[in-house]
């Protein structure tokens, strides 16, 4: 965590929400078994973790039939685990449902919430509340058929960097389409496949681009989750 970033935020209000989300070890989306590849064994496996994202403008895409905001929603709260500030800004036409986030162990009263009308609208709130050195995860929720600016990448790849968070905007489309920009520092694709007994379903994240790895790696869950969470 970058030094001095959340003691701004880090009342007495906040240090009592943060060790409520550290307690809480939710079964609704609990890992009951993780698998691993990695298509380069010299370095250590990569996990699916705040801190593999600091620094970094990273594009989570996904099908209709994949999970997105169940990933989205675990880096927030290892982010907060961590006493990280976090921010969501979402979308008016399709915003996320607070009970099922809240079910998954996500402390809503230490998440901003920004709701925007289309993906440069996000950018800009994205490049406000990074730049303000306050925040340690950002999520945009551009939704399907977003397009960014090239200079509007460009500001959130080096505020990413110069303020040591991590900014992931999530995508609607196909993994063979394009990302975002050739400043995505990494792009990851989420599929799912059909639940089975007891409500799990297997959550799966392809990495197709790592800047700071090289090659592609992958990592699946079987997890159970609330309804609406994917």
């Amino acid at each position: 965590m970058k030094q001095g970033r959340s003691s701004e935020f880090r009342s007495s209000e906040f240090r009592s929400s943060e060790l409520r989300v550290q307690s809480s070890e939710r079964p609704e989306l609990s890992t009951l078994n993780s698998e691993l590849s990695t298509s380069n064994s010299e370095l250590p496996p990569p996990a699916w973790k705040w801190a593999s994202f600091v620094a970094r403008l990273t594009e989570l895409s996904a099908s209709p039939a994949g999970a997105p905001l169940t990933l989205a929603f675990r880096l927030v709260l290892d982010a907060q685990r961590r006493g990280e500030p976090t921010a969501w800004i979402g979308r008016k036409d399709a915003p996320f449902y607070p009970p099922d986030a809240a079910e998954s162990g996500v402390d809503l009263a230490a998440l901003a919430v920004v709701w925007a009308g289309e993906a440069v609208a996000a950018a800009k709130a994205a490049d406000f509340l990074v730049r303000s050195g306050a925040f340690g995860l950002v999520v945009l929720d551009l939704g399907g058929e977003a397009r960014l600016p090239a200079h509007a990448t460009s500001r959130l790849a080096m505020l990413a960097r110069q303020h040591e968070a991590a900014v992931v905007c999530l995508t609607g489309k196909d993994a063979a389409r394009p990302s975002l920009g050739p400043l995505v520092s990494l792009r990851a694709h989420a599929t799912a496949r059909a639940r089975g007994d007891g409500g799990r379903f297997r959550c799966e994240v392809f990495v197709l681009k790592d800047k700071r790895r090289g090659g592609s790696w992958s990592v699946a869950e079987v997890c159970r989750g609330p309804d609406g969470l994917h």
